[in-house]
């Protein structure tokens, strides 16, 4: 039996990192091991839109005319995709709570008899080394026509600069110089850092170090959701 057992409820999960430290590879395993969603609000909103939603028209306009979502449309669009059964048991939050503000609303939202899971939000922060997140980001190559993702510095191609499967020519994002890492990094840290003490000062939240290997990652999440459930490992 792994540390996932079956029988284990996990709740509802938010999962912290800096870009680069392995956040979507761990969810999508948590998500097949535990049974359940990861729920992405990039994903709500575009979901809302695309249904054409009260919210979602209200979304539309506000992103056409240049401004960003407000914390009571997205709250709301939160709080539906919140009432549906398949959170029952617990689920993993992608990019929300942003903000203290957000983080009090589902705090809030969760203390009320409308949320479907009886457990708090806990939150677990994977850390990795900002020297190896520059060479994981920076060194990071794709290939335009088969999307085989590559790495110069630790999963080079067999040809320097050309795809092992088809031969084309790789490519690095924009998003992945170190400008645009440098830039990402503040973002991070300024609308994280207060989102991190709120869950901390509760009690709520632990860290867990992101330079292992992907299954010892894995590891100490599962022991980090344990103990946060107040559970010992078996």
């Amino acid at each position: 039996m792994t540390l996932a057992a079956s029988d284990f409820v996990p709740g509802p999960l938010l999962l912290l990192g800096a870009p680069g430290v392995g956040k979507g590879t761990q969810a999508q395993i948590l998500v097949t091991e535990y049974s359940i969603p990861q729920i992405s609000t990039g994903e709500i909103l575009r979901k809302n839109i695309a249904e054409g939603t009260e919210l979602g028209r209200k979304a539309k306009d506000l992103m056409a005319s240049g401004q960003f979502v407000d914390d009571l449309t997205v709250n709301g669009m939160v709080e539906a995709r919140l009432s549906e059964p398949d959170v029952t048991r617990g689920y993993i939050l992608d990019g929300y709570p942003r903000t203290l503000a957000q983080a009090d609303w589902l705090d809030s939202y969760l203390d009320t008899p409308h949320a479907t899971s009886s457990l708090p939000l806990v939150a677990i922060s994977i850390r990795v080394d900002e020297t190896e997140l520059l060479r994981r980001i920076t060194g990071r190559r794709i290939c335009p026509t088969c999307k085989c993702s590559y790495n110069i510095y630790s999963q080079p191609p067999r040809t320097p600069g050309i795809c092992d499967h088809d031969g084309t020519s790789l490519i690095q994002r924009p998003d992945d110089t170190e400008e645009a890492f440098e830039q990402r990094m503040k973002e991070y840290a300024a609308k994280t850092v207060h989102v991190i003490d709120h869950y901390r000062t509760q009690g709520r939240f632990e860290e867990v170090d992101g330079s292992q290997p992907i299954e010892q990652v894995t590891a100490a999440i599962h022991s980090a959701l344990k103990k946060l459930r107040g559970q010992k490992e078996e």
